[in-house]
């Protein structure tokens, strides 16, 4: 699964840096995840770095966006061969 961040972000700035794949930018009101290029930090760490420093516990799973670790490794490999 993709993450996202939901309304409960501060914009705090400390996860943008973190995302390996650059999936997060900073949205109109929020950051706002690219599920595009998420995949949990698979390929890069065992646990999503964003998650880990986000001080407010606001990016959770995105249920609409349902991937395997098997596809997040895939997608991984495709963004880090272009």
């Amino acid at each position: 699964m993709a993450l996202m961040i939901t309304d409960e972000c501060i914009n705090c700035d400390v996860c943008e840096p973190e995302c390996p794949n650059g999936a997060i930018s900073p949205g109109e009101e929020i950051y706002v995840i690219d599920p595009g290029l998420c995949t949990e930090c698979v390929g890069h760490y065992d646990e999503p770095q964003c998650q880990q420093v986000c001080p407010v516990d606001c990016i959770p799973l995105d249920p609409s966006r349902k991937e395997s670790r098997d596809a997040l490794m895939e997608k991984y490999q495709l963004i880090t061969a272009a």
